[in-house]
């Protein structure tokens, strides 16, 4: 051996020891105190959660006696990505998982269909539980669901004096939430719907619970047998955080079929005009309004809002579900409107009843929550995917005769594969979702996933867009969707950032719509475009009058993301800002257009498309708003 190789295993030995005792040694520590990391002081939310807080399975009356089979744990298993087979044995699978779900069954004889499936003893006892269970067993539904609904009409519950029949289909539904939610993973939100509905009017909410299972047990669904005067749901609500310490909020739905009622100008039972009390409770147990679902869109209506040229999208204004509609009832029916009037009454009585943020959901009852154009199963199973003629002519509205004589029918090739709810939110739990919802940090979409952020303040300018940190500023030092202005004689900027859905179109252009109360009273809206696709430009009145454009092919049901952009964002400066005035901003974000459902299911099942829907949508997205109110 030579000395040079002689050497070669000391050295190697001295090298390998130097570095086991440099693993082996502990690293010089910080000073105490030190904050190297920036995250575990962070709490403002940097998470986007999808989910559906309005969907219905076989324990929803209007549901399981039309052929829905499914119950609450096929619901929250197909939210949760499974591939499920649907009540008329078509396979079904979400091409994304949702993030949470509220199961919400009509409270009326909630799990009706699964009790007469079981022949429950405790029903047949029941005179008029054995002849519902007899005609269905029977094959004769329609006549079973006609004596159902004529009771619900009256209001005379026909099962109330059967000890222990609800509570035990509540906590069955209850169990199911419980069993689905992991918290971090899946949130099962525990909820149900109050179906209020004078004359056919649609006055329902969901209600929608920060608790476990423990609590919402301690009480029973309030129905509309109780009452359907929402007054009367606050008060069931407070009576529960009273009872329990727990915490509810309730979500009205619907409007556009409420034939003026949802946003009325008087009390529902008083009819007295709303006073600051029914302002203060209506704003504390409604913070939020879903405004777009499978009836239709509620955002605004081409009468109402004339200069939005993208107003009139999957509307329905033929009435409600008892009378045709009267057009003076179109102001007290839509989002934007209310949100207006809100600003009077504002100014008026010092509280706003109108304060809510902005959500859709689905509003299914195939037990299915999908929103995908490509991928409806419909508003109720008989409707599921099918060459049938009933998939796109079966009535939804316009059952019962007007009083004048006029047909006011909606049929399901009207319906929209609408939406999602989208919250802001630190983690994927109950507690941390409902709480976005409570301070109205969400924003609705009808029915794909982009991402939309929004900041208002006094102080951001235009490089703030590029911020690093642009979520963190923008909690700094300003206010997210939902919040408040505070005073201010600078006009308000905001940053916005939009994002496509990863699976789905490109965007079209970004929008702020402002609504304000002028110093006579009057309400006013406008729109700005603040960003837009392509080479477009925004004129000097904020709009840009060049439409994006269209790739879709209408025969193959296709469409490509040649156009418009994968990422929009924008700087904008209230140029009309009073200091003295009320005001309101919201953003809405547009997709370029895809193919609507309709054109997927003529080219899937070889038909005639309906020639009186439009064969492409564009997609969108409503945040909530940002008020200002000196």
């Amino acid at each position: 051996m030579s000395m040079r190789s002689g050497l070669v295993a000391p050295v190697l030995i001295l090298f390998l020891t130097a570095g086991s005792l440099a693993q082996d040694s502990p690293p010089a520590a910080p000073k105490p105190g030190a904050d190297y990391s920036p995250y575990p002081k962070q709490d403002f939310p940097n998470r986007v959660f999808f989910g559906d807080t309005h969907l219905h399975t076989s324990y929803s009356t209007d549901a399981g006696m039309f052929g829905n089979t499914l119950g609450p744990d096929a619901a929250y298993r197909f939210a949760r990505g499974e591939t499920v087979t649907s009540s008329t044995g078509v396979p079904a699978r979400l091409h994304r998982p949702l993030d949470f779900l509220v199961v919400a069954d009509h409270a009326e004889n909630l799990g009706l269909a699964p009790l007469i499936e079981e022949s429950d003893k405790r029903l047949l006892a029941s005179e008029w539980g054995k002849r519902v269970h007899d005609l269905t067993r029977a094959g004769k539904p329609g006549e079973a669901y006609a004596m159902w609904g004529a009771a619900v009409t009256k209001r005379e519950d026909p099962l109330k004096n059967i000890a222990g029949l609800m509570e035990s289909m509540w906590h069955r539904i209850t169990k199911a939430a419980e069993e689905h939610n992991e918290p971090g993973l899946f949130t099962a939100l525990i909820g149900f719907e109050w179906t209020s509905s004078p004359d056919g009017s649609n006055l329902h909410r969901n209600v929608v619970f920060r608790d476990n299972k423990d609590k919402a047990d301690q009480v029973i669904p309030m129905s509309a047998y109780d009452s359907e005067d929402p007054e009367d749901l606050w008060r069931w609500m407070a009576r529960y955080e009273e009872k329990t310490g727990g915490q509810v909020l309730a979500i009205p739905h619907n409007g556009n079929l409420s034939n003026g009622l949802m946003f009325d100008t008087v009390t529902l039972s008083g009819k007295k005009p709303l006073d600051r009390d029914y302002a203060e409770r209506r704003s504390k147990w409604e913070p939020l309004y879903e405004v777009t679902q499978i009836k239709g869109d509620g955002e605004t209506h081409p009468l109402l809002s004339p200069n939005d040229e993208f107003a009139d999208f999957e509307t329905w204004d033929k009435g409600s579900f008892g009378a045709a509609k009267e057009k003076d009832m179109l102001p007290r029916e839509y989002a934007r409107e209310a949100l207006k009037q809100g600003l009077v009454y504002k100014q008026k009585l010092g509280e706003n009843p109108f304060k809510f943020g902005m959500i859709g959901s689905t509003d299914s009852h195939t037990s299915l929550a999908t929103s995908g154009e490509d991928n409806f199963f419909g508003k109720a199973t008989a409707m599921e995917p099918s060459e049938d003629p009933i998939r796109f002519e079966e009535r939804i509205t316009g059952y019962l005769p007007d009083p004048q004589g006029r047909d006011y029918a909606i049929r399901h090739y009207q319906a929209s594969a609408s939406g999602l709810a989208a919250v802001w939110a630190r983690e994927n739990t109950r507690e941390a979702l409902w709480d976005a919802m409570a301070r109205r940090e969400v924003y609705a979409t009808t029915g794909t996933r982009p991402i939309v952020r929004v900041f208002a303040g006094y102080g951001f300018t235009d490089k703030d867009l590029y911020r690093s940190d642009f979520a963190k500023y923008g909690y700094d030092n300003g206010v997210p969707m939902g919040g408040d202005l505070k005073q201010s004689d600078k006009a308000p900027t905001f940053l916005v950032r939009a994002m496509r859905d990863p699976d789905g179109a490109n965007l079209d252009r970004i929008q702020i719509i402002k609504g304000w109360l002028d110093s006579a009273g009057k309400t006013h809206e406008r729109i700005y475009d603040v960003a837009v696709s392509g080479d477009r430009k925004i004129g000097a009145d904020g709009r840009a009058k060049k439409p994006v454009g269209n790739t879709v092919d209408v025969k193959n049901a296709t469409y490509t993301n040649a156009i418009g952009a994968p990422f929009l964002q924008a700087f904008w400066k209230d140029p009309d800002f009073d200091a003295g005035q009320n005001a309101f901003y919201y953003v809405r974000v547009l997709e370029i257009p895809t193919p609507r459902w309709t054109t997927y299911d003529a080219r899937y099942f070889g038909l005639k498309r309906p020639d009186d829907v439009p064969a492409s949508i564009q997609e969108r997205a409503y945040t909530s708003p940002i008020w200002y109110n000196p």
